[in-house]
């Protein structure tokens, strides 16, 4: 049998992985330059937090174990510091948001390494397509039970957390009408989806186990399951939300990730049966396709939320108001109130592209000013 212990951690620590875009100035299409860039950034031990994507025209940032929300922030604003001093030696720019406007996937180039190239000869032209930017957020658990639960129990919450990042409107020089495009990229893959309904570690590793001896699998990231336990840190990693425009808006989203978790693992709310994931795939496309103005429907025998119908941001300002007795410190609070005036105003990344577009009448104008927001403010531009 193949082992899969699960590493403990400490419970509700967050870490966040920012995947961005490298752009040139000539006309804001993606730059082929990560490699480069890599190699120019200082100080030297940050390279072991910066790191190569599928495509050169990305690049990911890492932050370290943080257990403050503000913490996080000033390490995400040093790491940015590192990477836009970079970028100027290449004479490129940084910019977030879930995907490029205009850029072709077939233009893409492989980075150089054997796990990449690996990927792109198992999934062929998807590897390329795969050029989207998103936001993982890791939030500590202590064993393998308690990270089934959190699994099972963010789901429940993937339409908030899509429908607040949500970047990327545009794909391929086209509005597509969907809050979050990037959403329907990662669903071509195999192994997308739900993880299964199980509540104990023994039985996922059982299930891990067969899935290797059939050769379905390689190791657990080959799982690309909105929401997945990774053992190997001691984690559950929340896997759907698009890269956001400002560094705030990231480390809001880390804090909502980890106050949810405080509630769910102290309160165990939700009852996890065969049918838990009925009405998954609807919630997630209303989220995707409408944002925050999208719908979510609910379980008859739900004890969180009335069953039918309700409006996405309403779900999340109840949650955001049950959350703040969670709260440890100011910091906290304050996010929650920054997430409650996004929810309540309707307002997410994928408004402020529409607009700038509208404004301007270009998408390398909104690239250019993305990139300027990226680089130059860690708030939202709801707040400025």
């Amino acid at each position: 049998m193949h082992n899969l212990p699960f590493t403990t951690s400490t419970p509700y620590t967050m870490g966040i992985e920012l995947e961005l875009q490298l752009v040139n100035r000539r006309n804001y299409n993606l730059a082929t330059d990560a490699l480069d860039l890599l190699a120019w950034i200082e100080p030297r031990n940050l390279q072991n937090q910066i790191k190569l994507e599928i495509t050169q025209g990305m690049i990911e940032l890492n932050s370290s174990i943080q257990t403050r929300v503000d913490h996080m922030l000033e390490e995400l604003k040093d790491l940015r510091g590192a990477l836009t001093r970079g970028a100027q030696h290449l004479n490129i720019d940084v910019a977030g948001g879930g995907a490029h406007p205009f850029q072709n996937w077939s233009e893409q180039r492989i980075t150089p390494s054997e796990r990449f190239h690996h990927l792109h000869e198992k999934y062929g032209y998807l590897a390329k397509t795969f050029t989207v930017f998103g936001q993982h957020i890791h939030i500590g658990v202590e064993n393998g039970d308690d990270a089934l639960y959190l699994t099972h129990g963010f789901s429940r919450y993937v339409p908030h957390f899509i429908a607040l990042s949500a970047a990327s409107p545009f794909f391929q020089g086209v509005d597509t009408s969907f809050d979050s495009s990037r959403s329907n990229v990662v669903r071509a893959f195999p192994l997308a989806g739900t993880a299964p309904v199980m509540t104990k570690w023994g039985d996922f590793e059982k299930y891990y186990d067969e899935l290797m001896r059939l050769g379905v699998i390689g190791s657990m990231k080959d799982f690309y399951w909105d929401i997945r336990p990774k053992p190997e840190y001691g984690t559950v990693e929340i896997r759907v939300c698009d890269t956001p425009l400002t560094l705030e808006h990231a480390a809001l989203l880390g804090c909502y990730a980890q106050l949810l978790a405080r509630w769910l693992l102290t309160e165990r709310p939700l009852d996890i049966d065969d049918d838990f994931y009925l009405l998954y795939q609807f919630n997630r496309f209303q989220a995707s396709r409408y944002g925050l103005e999208g719908e979510i429907a609910q379980h008859s025998d739900d004890k969180v939320s009335p069953a039918g119908k309700q409006s996405i941001f309403v779900n999340i300002l109840d949650r955001l108001q049950d959350l703040k007795r969670y709260a440890q410190n100011e910091a906290e609070l304050q996010a929650l109130k920054r997430l409650r005036h996004m929810a309540y105003e309707r307002l997410n990344d994928a408004t402020w592209l529409r607009e700038t577009y509208r404004k301007r009448g270009s998408l390398n104008d909104v690239m250019r000013l993305s990139s300027e927001l990226w680089m130059k403010h860690s708030s939202s531009p709801y707040f400025h």
